[in-house]
Order: structure tokens, then C-alpha cells, then sequence
């Protein structure tokens, strides 16, 4: 196969699998109904005038399968990350003791399981689009090659290649909607 075809194959691969890790990452990040320190991960709390992520200032922890615990390095940090979890919209009230600060996960209801399902698959679907738009990118990159003069075999070829790859990586988003939609409906 020609080079020019190997390299926008690649970088079709590379796309795509930044597309699969982004929805990954935002799979995480959603309740299904157990603790899971994830649900944390975009908050940062002011650090004596840095916005510093929470988990660099501090321990989180699940000590059960409702609960996420954040233990503070420094004393002084309980206020200002309790006004982080708050602001941050993740729907879970801090409940501090002056140790800890606990954060109970409630048990999910069969309508917000629903909601939350349809969610991850609007997920799934928008990723499946942007998986398709790089394939269409990379098929549109392989035409104008072969205006350039490379043979029509490496453009075919490359072609099918480019298809495989979008097919391996739409399994792929499948199979993570799949597991998260089962994670969310299992009582």
C-alpha cells in the first residue's frame, strides 16, 4: 500500500480512537446508581487561589457501594470543596463530619434509569456520527490522491481499509453503550 494512504489511514485511526476514549471518559462520569469516583473527575476547587482539580487536594475514596468519600489533605479545604461539589451540578449533597466528607449516591429510580439509558445512547450515537465523519474525511482524502495519479487499486484498497476501521470502532461504541445501559438498569 502507498505511504500517503497508510498515513491518512492512521490518522483516521487515531480520530476515531480519540472519539471512542472521549465517550469512554463521559460514560464514566455518569450516575448509574453506585459510588463511583468518576462522577467526581471534572470538579476543581480553588487551592489558596489555583483551580486545582479536587482529587490533587485532596483523597477520594468508596467505602461502600453508595457512598464516595473525600478526605481532605488540608483542613482549612473541607468549605471550599463542598461549595465545588455543590457547584458542580452532579446532584449529590456533601454531609461533612469535620473528618470526611461523604457523599450518599441515592438509589435510582425506574424513570430516571430509563432517562439515563436514553442518554447513553444519545451519547453513543453522536459518537457514532463524528466516527462517520472521519471516515467520510478520510475517504474524501483518499479521492483527491487519486487525482493526484496514485493508482486506483491503493485507493480501493485503502477505501476498504478506511471501512474496516470505521466498523471495528462503531462494535466498539456498541459494546460500551451496551455495558453501561446494563450497569445502569441492574437493581
Amino acid at each position: 500500500m502507498n505511504e500517503d494512504v497508510e498515513f491518512i489511514i492512521e490518522d483516521a485511526r487515531e480520530k476515531m480512537d480519540k472519539a471512542v476514549k472521549h465517550l469512554e471518559n463521559d460514560l464514566l462520569k455518569l450516575r448509574a446508581g453506585k459510588a463511583n469516583t468518576h462522577i467526581l473527575d471534572g470538579i476543581h476547587v480553588d487551592y489558596y487561589g489555583v483551580n486545582t482539580p479536587l482529587a490533587q487536594v485532596s483523597n477520594i475514596s468508596t467505602p461502600d457501594a453508595r457512598t464516595i468519600a473525600v478526605q481532605p489533605w488540608d483542613k482549612k479545604m473541607f468549605e471550599p470543596i463542598e461549595k465545588a461539589i455543590l457547584a458542580s451540578n452532579i446532584g449529590l449533597t456533601p454531609a461533612n463530619n469535620g473528618e470526611l466528607i461523604r457523599l450518599n449516591i441515592p438509589p435510582l429510580t425506574e424513570e430516571r434509569r430509563r432517562d439515563l439509558t436514553k442518554q447513553v445512547k444519545h451519547e453513543g450515537e453522536a459518537t457514532k456520527v463524528t466516527i462517520r465523519n472521519f471516515r467520510r474525511e478520510a475517504i474524501n482524502e483518499l479521492k483527491k490522491l487519486e487525482k493526484d495519479g496514485i493508482p486506483e487499486d491503493f485507493v480501493v484498497e485503502g477505501e476498504h481499509e478506511v471501512q474496516k476501521l470505521t466498523d471495528n470502532m462503531i462494535k466498539k461504541v456498541d459494546d460500551h453503550v451496551a455495558k453501561k445501559d446494563l450497569e445502569i438498569m441492574t437493581v
